[in-house]
């Protein structure tokens, strides 16, 4: 599947198409994407670990080094160890949590779904991940993969992406309406 037909291009698709071809040779699809899965949870929920993945201050070494003790304590499969030890080298684990996202993209489009993404002021619960899932499948008609993203500067609510269609909900939008309103009112 090559990128070009799939839309994943750039850093991070050049990348995840790698990984998912990879990952299709050795029929490890689903595993891989639960280890990314997972993987982009950790990084949602730990300021210490986005700190780790985007801070160009820390070697290569140290950063590759973390990134292994971490992903073998939580059990992650042998490719994806790889795959992030290949970008902590290469220095582009900044550009990891998008490279996730490519790689969702991919597998959902080898299985007909459509992606969205989602960004919230905090981590999102299981439970309110597949209500958001249950309602996009709803509004789209097909299944739909759900990536998330987490922005603080949204202070509440929540932006979803659906191919070209963005519904944004953020307490950040709505306040940013209301001042327009108020600068034309006075």
């Amino acid at each position: 599947m090559s990128a070009e037909i799939t839309g994943a291009t750039g850093l991070a698709g050049r990348y995840a198409t790698a990984l998912f071809e990879l990952a299709e040779e050795e029929k490890q699809l689903d595993r891989v994407a639960q280890d990314l899965a997972d993987l982009a949870h950790m990084i949602d929920t730990s300021p210490d670990l986005r700190r780790l993945v985007r801070s160009p201050v820390i070697s290569r070494d140290d950063q590759g080094r973390a990134m292994a003790e971490i992903l073998n304590k939580a059990g992650m499969s042998e490719l994806v160890r790889n795959f992030v030890g290949v970008i902590a080298r290469n220095r582009r684990l900044f550009a990891l949590p998008s490279m996730i996202a490519a790689y969702r993209s991919l597998l959902a489009a080898r299985r007909g779904e459509a992606t969205a993404e989602v960004v919230s002021a905090r981590a999102l619960t299981k439970k309110q991940l597949e209500a958001i899932a249950g309602q996009l499948k709803k509004t789209v008609g097909t299944k739909v993969a759900v990536s998330t993203r987490i922005d603080a500067g949204l202070l509440g609510g929540l932006v979803v992406k659906v191919g070209s269609r963005m519904f944004d909900s953020s307490l950040r939008t709505k306040l940013q309406r209301l001042r327009f309103a108020m600068k034309g009112i006075g």
